[in-house]
């Protein structure tokens, strides 16, 4: 099962610092705003296809976020 989440409002914010911390590596909106809502949701594992990207991004929460499929 899925579940649809979206950003808040104090999650914009955090999508900034992001973009901003990672704009030589083109981190767009939308993979900041992914990373925002999993830190806000305390994850320490993603699904996604983009690992090159994620990879490279530094959560607050954790040191670095599992990868799925590995």
């Amino acid at each position: 099962m899925f579940e649809v989440i979206d950003l808040f409002p104090a999650d914009y914010e955090r999508v900034r610092e992001i973009c901003s911390r990672y704009a030589d590596s083109d981190i767009g909106f939308v993979d900041a705003g992914v990373l925002a809502i999993v830190e806000r949701l305390g994850e320490d594992k993603l699904a996604t296809l983009d690992h090159r990207h994620f990879a490279t991004l530094r959560p607050r929460h954790v040191d670095g976020l599992r990868l799925l499929p590995e």
